[in-house]
């Protein structure tokens, strides 16, 4: 298996490169910048990259959206995280569709070597390593977070007027735009309120106006 590390910190990325030579894991290539990052992986195709959030030049959350990428033009490469924060925003996102082969793990609650190379043989072959730490803010968030929050103020509007009882024909006419545009605001208001394709509309007109009403 190989790998590649994605860290600022040279001292850290020569730490974990020897506890994974160690474990039988052999390191491709370590780089300090998610565009190296993203320039390794597509030239050698590792098995796994082991990321870090926050890499020059912001020092935000620049390895979690090139994980994000990577995921997206290599989705056979396994991601695992590692990170002091929990950068809920781009975690949610990498972790919302597929969940296998990814790991997020928080630096400093990694207490054990063999634990943390087990985890990453892990998340390679295609399972999933998430610190409960991880896990816990991203269902408080989940639990926080006001769906309607996702909407713009023209499907806000949408919305409320399919709360009035109107058609879609009816909504289009109150706003003075085409039945197909207001079928658009439809069909991105069903999704942003993660209501699933159902075979009667009517079903999930109904879900999003109480959605609607409770928020």
């Amino acid at each position: 298996m190989r790998a590649v590390i994605a860290d600022d910190s040279v001292l850290l990325r020569e730490g974990i490169t020897r506890l994974l030579d160690e474990g039988g894991i052999e390191v491709a290539a370590g780089v300090g910048d998610a565009a190296a990052l993203l320039a390794a992986v597509g030239e050698l195709r590792p098995e796994l990259a082991i990321i870090d959030v926050r890499m020059p030049p912001e020092y935000r959350d620049e390895g979690l959206r090139a994980a994000i990428e990577i995921r997206r033009r290599w989705p056979e490469v396994a991601l695992l995280v590692l990170s002091q924060f929990v950068e809920e925003r781009y975690a949610t996102e990498l972790l919302s569709g597929d969940t296998r082969a990814v790991g997020y793990l928080l630096k400093d609650r990694i207490a054990d070597i063999d634990e943390f190379i087990e985890a990453a043989r892990r998340v390679a072959a295609g399972g999933t390593a998430l610190d409960p730490e991880v896990i816990r803010q991203l269902l408080a968030r989940s639990r926080n977070a006001d769906p309607l929050a996702r909407l713009t103020p023209k499907e806000r509007e949408v919305l409320g007027l399919m709360a009035e009882g109107r058609s879609n024909a009816g909504i289009a006419e109150a706003l003075v735009v085409t039945t197909g545009a207001v079928e658009k605001h439809v069909a991105s208001i069903f999704q942003k309120l993660d209501l699933p394709p159902d075979d009667e509309q009517r079903h999930r007109r109904v879900m999003a106006v109480v959605r609607y009403l409770n928020g």
